[in-house]
């Protein structure tokens, strides 16, 4: 196999389906396939259903016992539950099957391989929608975010980051010393990291503060 191509495994529950795609990617300078038992890390999985549910789960959780955890899913129906089961699943790309061309998929294909997420436009919104739901309606009322950290973990971070020590953040933030301490030790505990100063680097770089 040349070294520049992409390895992509295909898996349906109809062999009818896995066929035609196969045989359109087949014909593909870019594209490998591979019946699963030949991947490497960067194999991208490629799962057809009709729409995301139990089946879908089902194919997922079959490339994903096989080490493949770049996966597209080519589904022929798509609402807003599915949508969000595809986010929840880690599923790295999404394309409608009436949109299935060789073309398409090797693009998306293409995408997912360099680490990118591949939704439709028009289920951008849809997403972004469902999402803003869930930090206003479910997060935001604990007192948490997508990134992980509470608002009290964020401002604490920040303070860190700018240099000031546990006192200072206290009267800050009008917390006490002792607050200030376990806040720092929930947070390195559940990100297992070694200390405060460990913390912030790793804040900085997920983009977390």
């Amino acid at each position: 196999m040349p070294p520049d191509r992409i390895f992509v495994h295909v898996r349906t529950s109809d062999p009818i389906s896995e066929a035609g795609i196969v045989a359109a990617l087949k014909t593909r300078a870019e594209i490998w396939i591979t019946d699963g038992g030949q991947t490497t890390p960067g194999t991208v999985a490629l799962i057809v259903a009709d729409e995301m549910n139990d089946e879908a789960l089902t194919l997922l959780r079959t490339v994903r016992g096989k080490g493949m955890q770049q996966v597209i899913a080519v589904v022929s129906e798509l609402d807003d539950a599915g949508l969000m089961l595809a986010v929840e699943s880690g599923i790295a790309g999404l394309v409608r099957r009436r949109e299935a061309t060789a073309d398409r998929l090797v693009q998306v294909i293409e995408s997912v391989h360099r680490g990118a997420g591949v939704v439709p436009p028009d289920l951008l919104g849809r997403l972004l929608k469902q999402v803003s739901q869930v930090q206003q309606q479910i997060l935001a009322p604990r007192g948490l975010r997508f990134n992980g950290l509470t608002d009290r973990e964020s401002d604490v971070l920040r303070l860190v980051a700018a240099g000031l020590d546990t006192r200072e953040i206290a009267q800050r933030l009008s917390y006490s010393e002792r607050t200030v301490k376990n806040v720092l030790h929930d947070v390195t505990h559940r990100f297992q990291l070694r200390n405060r100063s460990h913390a912030v680097a790793y804040a900085i770089r997920e983009g977390l503060i």
